[in-house]
């Protein structure tokens, strides 16, 4: 049944309304090298060598919700701007000139990414611009005066011992945009499971926080790709994690993140250990949502994931009324008090993320839409608009506001983005409109600039998945001529970069059947 938004609600939203302009791309007080503004990358890491200071880089984009939520919670810190003094700050957006060209060398994909070098230029640490501010000010602080990490698995898994700073150090390295550096990411489960386990005594904070974020991955990983793993043992350290309130609370971006995926995972359908962990899981985030010590956003998906644990039950039903009211509630209550307009653009995501997993579509929306009216990147939360009318069966609203979002969004790397985001849509729920499919691509392929920095990094991932979509749009051979077409087109692009180049290859295989 479709709520209506309660009087309180409507008041929040309609507070939402009026426009505020963000302004600048960062936060202010710190003196970043910015690319997109002409910064030097090389230049940068020379000045880190000369002067003997690391460097910290930021990979990021003005419109990712992560991304605001770091300048809100990190950036504007001034313990972080004070830090800010004993590093070279380098900042990537995504759209900057040869920004996916960087993103290659350094191996970064994901927004954000946040990486720390020794003055050498050797990679310390990826930090996890997930957790709390007071969590990664004090993972900074560790690989600052830390090893690399890479050296600390190594000394690790040849069992030697570690301090239990060193253990935390491995225990807030960002495994997840790790991208390889350190560990292949097949390996994971294991190796943190390995890692949790020899940490235990030394440094029990850090082995909870690598055995959560062992399960999580393992629960995340399809059937060809898992590896056996102990869910006995998995399920016991879970268990123990949510018995222990500051251990809970010390890992809640992976009981939030894991809520939906480790109960099946760890336990069977209708087995009294199912119902015992949804329980324990459930109280746990309870008490991360009624915690005012946390962050907004933290409390708004710790309210989001007892949707996602109660989906675990009842699948894509209605959820009770009851956690429908409290889902609303939170969500309420952090866009009333919230001022920054960095966070205030991450939470409104978060927070309609919330209500539309609780089943309260309409207020999702208007949260979106309120958002929308004020932001300096209104093309992202078009796409959020898109993706609440597909979750809805709205076939016609989810086109209209994808295509709104392309024909809005700035930035190369952005457009190149939506544009495919817009095309995957058209291709999945309006798969006849070929000649609309065909003028969307065709707009999509006469943006590509003509240098070998436009294929590489998250451009080429967005490219080659768009053409194994169009190849599988043509599995039946109708739309040769449209394909033909499009590769006459991609041609002329190809043609113009260097002709021994690598990109040059990846540029002419993006349309053909054999690499799709």
């Amino acid at each position: 049944m479709r709520l209506r938004p309660l009087p309180g609600l409507a008041f929040a939203l309609a507070l939402l309304v009026a426009p505020i302009a963000q302004g600048a791309d960062m936060p202010a007080g710190i003196k970043w090298v910015d690319v997109k503004a002409g910064g030097s990358v090389d230049a940068a890491f020379a000045q880190a060598k000369r002067e003997n200071r690391p460097l910290f880089l930021y990979w990021g984009a003005v419109w990712c919700p992560p991304c605001n939520q770091v300048k809100a919670t990190v950036f504007s810190r001034q313990d972080f701007i004070e830090r800010a003094r004993h590093f070279i700050p380098v900042y990537i957006d995504g759209d900057a000139p040869a920004a996916q060209q960087l993103g290659s060398r350094f191996k970064v994909s994901g927004y954000p990414t946040t990486i720390l070098f020794r003055p050498d230029g050797t990679e310390v640490t990826r930090l996890p611009a997930e957790v709390d501010g007071e969590r990664y000010m004090q993972a900074l602080a560790q690989g600052m005066s830390g090893k690399p990490v890479k050296a600390l698995l190594a000394r690790a898994q040849a069992g030697k011992p570690l301090s239990p700073t060193e253990w935390q150090q491995l225990a807030f390295h960002s495994w997840d945009v790790d991208m390889g550096t350190a560990l292949p990411r097949d390996k994971l489960p294991a190796v943190l499971w390995d890692l949790a386990r020899r940490s235990n005594t030394a440094a029990p904070e850090a082995s909870a926080r690598l055995a959560m974020q062992a399960v999580r991955i393992a629960a995340g990983e399809t059937a060809d790709k898992a590896a056996p793993f102990d869910k006995g043992a998995g399920l016991q350290r879970v268990r123990a994690v949510l018995a222990a309130p500051p251990i809970a609370r010390a890992n809640l971006t992976e009981l939030a993140y894991g809520a939906e995926r480790v109960p099946p995972f760890l336990t069977e359908a209708g087995a009294p250990q199912r119902a015992q962990l949804l329980r324990e899981w459930d109280r746990a985030l309870v008490r991360l949502v009624d915690d005012g010590g946390l962050s907004r956003m933290d409390r708004v998906m710790a309210a989001n994931a007892r949707v996602n644990l109660a989906r675990v039950e009842v699948g894509k039903g209605p959820v009770p009324v009851e956690l429908q009211t409290q889902v609303r509630g939170a969500v309420m209550t952090a866009l009333r008090d919230v001022k920054d307009p960095f966070e205030r653009e991450a939470l409104s995501v978060a927070a309609a993320s919330a209500l539309a997993d609780a089943g309260l579509a309409a207020e999702a929306d208007a949260v979106a839409r309120a958002q929308m009216e004020r932001s300096a990147t209104p093309y992202y939360h078009m796409r959020v608009l898109a993706a609440l009318a597909r979750e809805r069966g709205d076939t016609a609203n989810a086109l209209a506001w994808s295509e709104k979002a392309y024909a809005s969004a700035k930035g190369p790397a952005t457009r190149l983005e939506w544009g495919a985001g817009y095309l995957r849509s058209l291709i999945t729920l309006a798969p006849a409109q070929s000649e609309k499919i065909e003028r969307t691509a065709r707009s999509i392929l006469s943006e590509l600039e003509p240098k070998p920095e436009t294929f590489h990094g998250r451009n080429r991932a967005i490219l080659e998945r768009a053409g194994r979509q169009l190849n599988e749009w043509n599995k039946d051979g109708k739309q040769d001529a449209v394909l033909a077409r499009l590769r006459t087109q991609l041609g002329t692009v190809c043609t113009q970069l260097p002709a021994q180049a690598p990109e040059r290859a990846t540029c002419n295989g993006l349309l053909t059947a054999k690499a799709a």
